[in-house]
């Protein structure tokens, strides 16, 4: 399936929270992070969380522990891993930070799903102390961006995404979202692509406001279950408008061997939609 790539957010689209509030208030540090909203860029506060972190005594195995316990529902990652045995490219844009994103990841099973994270860098520096640093450098120059914070334009990266996969050939892209940047993600997306926002979310306010804005196809979702079945319902679609492509390209007498290709992908995808349980 390299025709299709499915980018997620993180915050509130995988993980059913915000990562950064939840190890602030998890390891006690809000009354500060409070503090210093009104006078730092968010992704300046993290980054000086870590260090007021490591001042109190918590260690790198702390935060790992604590990032242990983000809620990520089953739906979701059964999702993530059914998509991707079926072929998809997925990737990560997020404002999150690699460390938090990486360590949930993994503790879920799931990190080796995706190919490329898109995200704030972080690293342990020689004092233990994580430091978390900007995607973009605002400090030098802006991107450019109103919608955006100023360490991060979703767009921007997305029009990276959509040059490195237009020259693999790659075509449809699949975005979930459920935040302001989001939008201006989707606002990248183009006629044939869908853009699945969460309701009740501010890309969903952005979307009704700007109804014209958007040319990809919208598919909401309330919930995991929700978002699950819409993007294994999304990649069926997928499937069988790839399938018939292909079909149509095929000399007749390769018709059959096409046709078993198309029926082995039928069952794969068979087995990943998920099956509701009787009444």
């Amino acid at each position: 399936m390299a025709g299709l790539v499915v980018i997620f957010d993180f915050d509130k689209t995988i993980i059913d929270c915000d990562s950064d509030n939840w190890v602030v208030e998890e390891l006690g540090i809000n009354h500060l992070f409070t503090q210093l909203l009104h006078n730092l860029p968010w992704n300046s506060i993290m980054d000086r969380m870590m260090t007021e972190l490591n001042h109190r005594g918590k260690t790198i195995e702390d935060i790992e522990e604590c990032l242990k316990k983000v809620p990520l529902h089953p739906s979701i990652a059964s999702a993530i891993e059914s998509v991707h045995a079926l072929g998809c490219d997925l990737r990560i844009v997020s404002d999150a930070n690699v460390f938090f994103i990486e360590t949930i990841l993994k503790h879920n099973g799931i990190l080796d799903c995706f190919s490329e994270i898109n995200t704030n860098p972080g690293f342990v520096d020689e004092q233990g102390r994580l430091r978390i640093l900007p995607y973009y450098d605002f400090s030098s120059s802006s991107h450019g961006c109103n919608i955006c914070p100023s360490n991060m334009c979703k767009g921007l990266v997305m029009e990276k995404i959509r040059a490195s996969v237009s020259a693999d050939g790659k075509k449809q892209l699949v975005y979930v979202g459920d935040g302001t940047p989001d939008f201006c993600a989707g606002l990248k997306l183009e006629e044939g692509d869908v853009l699945m926002p969460r309701k009740d979310f501010p890309i969903c306010d952005l979307i009704s406001a700007n109804p014209l804005l958007i040319k990809a196809k919208i598919h909401e979702w309330s919930n995991w279950d929700e978002l699950g079945t819409n993007l294994l319902s999304t990649v069926s679609n997928a499937l069988i408008d790839e399938s018939a492509k292909t079909d149509r390209l095929v000399p007749l007498d390769c018709k059959y061997q096409n046709s078993s290709i198309s029926v082995t992908a039928h069952e794969a995808l068979q087995k990943a939609l998920p099956v509701s349980p009787p009444h």
